[in-house]
């Protein structure tokens, strides 16, 4: 007997390794996307009153988060028109920000493989935190759900903080003294550092740096951000000229970064 009560013990045996694909429990994924969203979430305070003194109307103003809904790109373009920019330009330069969107979801539709009908509405919650809380679950359920927790509770809380920074605008007075406009790169700066790893992404970031505020007081508002977006392949080329013309670096070059992309 005690004999015929071993077999139940291999299907026991596979538990420990769940445990390292599961990783940590739902509630504490829900936790972590929840903290995102509530903290990104009340930045679009910022944005709604950077809007209206940019002369933006109310309508405007929600009609951008509602719709837009990505940070960077939505205070890109009230401050190329509240600096005097031509609207094109800033437009341009807000959608060039944005592109990034576009690469995001390239990775997180084989993570999240959601049914085709749903693809569309998902595709507009893929941005920074949506992105960053996805990318750090270990299995795809968890990925689902710091996804949709994440892009649910930012969405609202964007969206409703927008309404109250406009109505509130004019309460404040003079919005340009209290540097509120400031405050959505300011976030998408911070998401951003940590995933600087490599010197090639570092000194991609650097020239953007370089180039969009080098270039600030001579070019007219929202191109140097349309500049700025030549440093990725800019620092490309040029890392793919310096490996082609070192005779043993090539081989060790990529096998170094595919072990850093590994480690991520």
């Amino acid at each position: 007997m005690a004999e015929q009560t071993a077999p139940p013990q291999p299907a026991a045996g596979p538990a420990p390794a769940a445990g390292p694909r599961t990783g940590k429990p739902d509630s504490a994924v829900v936790r972590d996307a929840l903290g995102v969203g509530i903290a990104v979430g009340l930045s679009g305070f910022a944005f709604g009153v950077t809007s209206a003194g940019a002369g933006l109307t109310l309508l405007q103003t929600c009609v951008l988060s509602l719709l837009v809904f990505t940070g960077a790109s939505q205070f890109a373009l009230v401050g190329a028109i509240a600096a005097g920019g031509n609207p094109f330009a800033a437009a341009a330069g807000a959608f060039f920000l944005g592109i990034r969107n576009a690469f995001y979801g390239l990775r997180l539709s084989q993570l999240l493989a959601l049914p085709r009908w749903l693809r569309p509405l998902a595709a507009h919650w893929v941005i920074d935190e949506t992105t960053a809380v996805a990318l750090a679950q270990p299995t795809r359920r968890q990925v689902r759900i710091g996804f949709t927790v994440t892009g649910l509770t930012l969405y609202v809380l964007w969206n409703l903080t927008t309404l109250l920074g406009a109505l509130g605008a004019e309460a404040i007075g003079d919005t340009d003294a209290w540097g509120l406009d400031a405050a959505g790169p300011a976030v998408f700066l911070a998401l951003l550092a940590p995933m600087l790893r490599t010197a090639t992404e570092r000194a991609a970031a650097g020239l953007a740096v370089v180039l969009g505020l080098g270039l600030l007081p001579v070019l007219p508002a929202g191109v140097p951000v349309l500049v700025a977006a030549l440093a990725a392949p800019a620092v490309l080329w040029l890392k793919g000229r310096s490996l082609g013309g070192d005779g043993g670096t090539p081989a060790a070059g990529p096998a170094t970064e595919r072990t850093k992309g590994q480690d991520r």
